[in-house]
């Protein structure tokens, strides 16, 4: 029997058991009587919309269904702890409020600040508490109690990791990421709960709880500040939709399902559908912030006055304009920093004020002749033309397409930014505006004119971006342009950053995002926090010791993350003379692992995908390829990628090929990745040698 086991055990027999259970069941009761009362007040809402159909009655409507929404459990323990202060105030805590029929608190929801000791409180720094208890339940059934007295500097229980935490890190996965309310640690409560007008951004190894800190922060964000979030007001982006599926429980089990979930390209999918694909070389080009510049250029380039001036007409009344005063004029618009098509009609106006400002210096006119004259340029053909041919009103479209199809434009944008080769990589043919081939790195260029265009569509009053560190500068624009005031929290880690092209450092990043925010900071830096997370939790410290050996080439800069979980399974090593050995070494590997109740991967080489599902299928192991359909769980084996694998976690993982990884672009990070998804079992399978830098026999 394990020391766990003996420890759960030892608890399972406490003398509060009863009484503790008593409490919950009670709490459930209360929690049932908030539902029947909600549902019922909702009915009521319900027959008035029937009786009356006023503009009142269906908002009271909305908030009652909002009420009802609200008041449901989610899945998960309902309460999971119990704090007593050194004020002799006892409070339970739980993933949700729940109160009596007096409306006391019964529990008190997780994100309260009444139950950030619970998460932050050591014997070091007890927080105000002189008493901690954890509870272990399933099926809403207490099975075990753990106690930590704080006023004890020497009890152990009080300063290290908790049971709950270590049972909960020992459990076997599904496929789908579950929430850590209950067992959250202390330097990621600190992020949970940071002002909502940070700039937060996160470094974390892996299995360092990044992605379940994002997800627990909007769900914080969204009950701390109800009213200005409301109406899906806060966004989480992730990489992929696979990743999206992943994560998909997570909110609603918090009882949170207001926020946005998608992925960068599912953002711009209602307008722009992305059917071609580029080479690396161009991706990585297109994400570079230069373009920017070379977009601001191209938009400007279509903003001209005529070289022969302009006259402006109202009935016999003219007036002329040089090409230097409309120039001069034009300037002025733009220098305002508005959307071009909103300069646009600023220009219009500027122009007919200037015409009758112009015409009314002569001696003989009239101040009463203003109206007509005005209306009359207003009124003239001639005049709209050359405004519309002076200052067209433009699409990103419109922009994009002129900068790829036509040299003389994209020579005119790009003079002194880019190279004669790098513009060679980005022209192309022209097509038909409906048979356009967007790739997924157009969609930051499309979104920087836009905002160029027509101003910043749609903002958030607060944006979570995981995986971060593969964003393009250009991304990292469309991100920050759509938060208001500069609110995010961005996730991730520089080690596994495998995109050509990525960010290399954080302050990068924040260069770019702050770049395309109206932030309020004065400069000090204060409104944008960097913090790193360091601890891991996931996987076991002999395979994040191994994995981390790859960093000294892979991110040598990155501090390395240290696993809670000591000793563990050190990987196991498959070595073959020939393709038939490879095949028989991965098929043997998850045979062995057959008896347990394991979700498993095999992660390879991308060429080699579709030969491991052929090795699988011949031995009658289920398996699937893994894609935007999402994860297999226990009941077949994923195969995949290395960098469809990033965010994801099995129970055992066999990586197959190791050198043929790590000889690949941004190679190193690739085999990190696919590493560090293993939380129980690694299995290294490879013919061709090993990398150097792993020193396995």
């Amino acid at each position: 029997m394990s020391q766990q086991t003996e420890q759960q055990t030892e608890h399972a027999d406490h003398p509060d058991l009863v009484s503790e259970q008593a409490l919950l069941d009670h709490a459930h009761e209360c929690l049932s009587a908030m539902q029947h009362r909600a549902i019922e007040m909702a009915r009521i809402g319900q027959r008035s919309v029937d009786d009356e159909n006023t503009v009142d009655a269906l908002v009271t409507k909305a908030h009652l269904d909002k009420r009802v929404e609200a008041v449901h459990r989610g899945a998960g323990p309902l309460c999971f702890g119990r704090i007593d202060t050194s004020d002799a105030e006892r409070w339970y805590i739980g993933r949700r409020h729940v109160e009596d029929a007096e409306a006391k608190p019964v529990i008190v929801d997780w994100r309260a600040p009444v139950a950030a000791p619970y998460y932050r409180a050591t014997a070091v720094d007890p927080c105000g508490l002189d008493f901690r208890r954890r509870f272990s339940v399933a099926d809403q059934r207490i099975e075990a109690i753990f106690d930590e007295d704080l006023t004890d500097p020497d009890n152990a229980a009080a300063s290290g990791i908790p049971d709950p935490l270590l049972a909960e890190l020992d459990r076997s996965r599904s496929g789908q990421m579950s929430d850590i309310v209950a067992t959250i640690a202390a330097e990621q409560d600190v992020i949970i709960r940071a002002p909502i007008e940070k700039l937060l951004v996160v470094q974390g190894g892996p299995g360092t709880g990044k992605t379940a800190v994002g997800l627990h922060r909007a769900a914080f964000l969204l009950y701390q500040h109800r009213l200005a979030l409301a109406d899906a007001n806060v966004l989480v982006i992730g990489p992929n939709p696979l990743f999206l599926r992943y994560i998909a429980d997570v909110l609603p089990s918090l009882g949170e399902i207001s926020a946005r979930q998608t992925t960068l390209v599912g953002l711009l999918s209602a307008k722009y559908r992305v059917r071609g694909v580029d080479l690396p070389e161009v991706a990585a080009l297109k994400g570079r912030a230069v373009m920017a510049l070379v977009l601001e250029r191209a938009v400007r380039a279509r903003i001209s006055p005529p070289a022969e001036g302009l006259e402006v007409r109202s009935g016999v009344a003219v007036v002329r304009f040089p090409a230097a005063d409309l120039e001069s004029m034009i300037k002025t618009v733009l220098d305002r920093r508005v959307a071009v098509n909103d300069g646009r009609e600023v220009f219009r106006r500027m122009l007919i004020a200037e015409s009758w400002r112009r015409y009314a210096a002569r001696p003989d006119v009239e101040p009463a002749y203003e109206p007509m004259f005005t209306a009359g340029v207003r009124a003239s053909t001639d005049f709209r033309k050359a405004v519309d041919k002076m200052w067209p009103r433009l699409t990103p479209a419109t922009v994009i397409r002129g900068l790829y199809t036509s040299p003389r434009r994209l020579a005119e944008a790009a003079t002194e930014l880019l190279t004669a080769e790098e513009r060679r990589l980005l022209s192309r043919r022209g097509t038909k505006a409906d048979a356009e081939l967007w790739t997924a790195a157009d969609l930051a260029l499309l979104d920087e004119a836009e905002a160029r265009c027509d101003g910043v569509p749609l903002s958030y009053a607060h944006i979570i971006v995981d995986e971060a560190q593969d964003l393009s500068p250009m991304d990292l624009r469309m991100l920050g342009r759509r938060a208001e005031r500069g609110s995010m929290t961005v996730l991730g880690d520089l080690a596994q950053a495998t995109t050509v092209g990525a960010i290399r450092s954080w302050e990068e990043t924040v260069e770019h995002l702050v770049g395309s925010v109206d932030s309020t900071d004065d400069g000090s830096g204060e409104l944008v926090q960097l913090t790193e997370l360091t601890v891991g939790y996931r996987v076991p410290a002999a395979i994040l010791e191994v994995a981390n050996r790859l960093l000294v080439e892979a991110a040598p800069t990155v501090t390395p993350a240290r696993s809670v979980r000591p000793g563990g399974e050190a990987p196991n090593v498959v070595s073959t003379s020939d393709a038939d050995g490879l095949a028989a070494g991965v098929v043997g590997t998850l045979t062995a692992l057959s008896d347990k109740r394991y979700s498993m991967a095999v992660i390879a080489p991308e060429v080699m995908v579709e030969d491991v599902l052929g090795w699988l299928g011949r031995a009658a192991i289920a398996c699937d390829r893994v894609g935007g359909a999402g994860l297999p769980g226990r009941d077949a084996v994923a195969v995949l990628d290395p960098l469809a694998a990033k965010g994801l976690e099995f129970d055992a993982v066999v990586v197959v090929e190791p050198g043929v990884i790590a000889a690949s672009d941004a190679g190193l990070r690739h085999l990190y990745v696919a590493m560090t998804r293993a939380v129980q079992y690694l299995g290294l399978v490879h013919l061709e040698p090993l990398p150097e830098l792993l020193a396995l026999a």
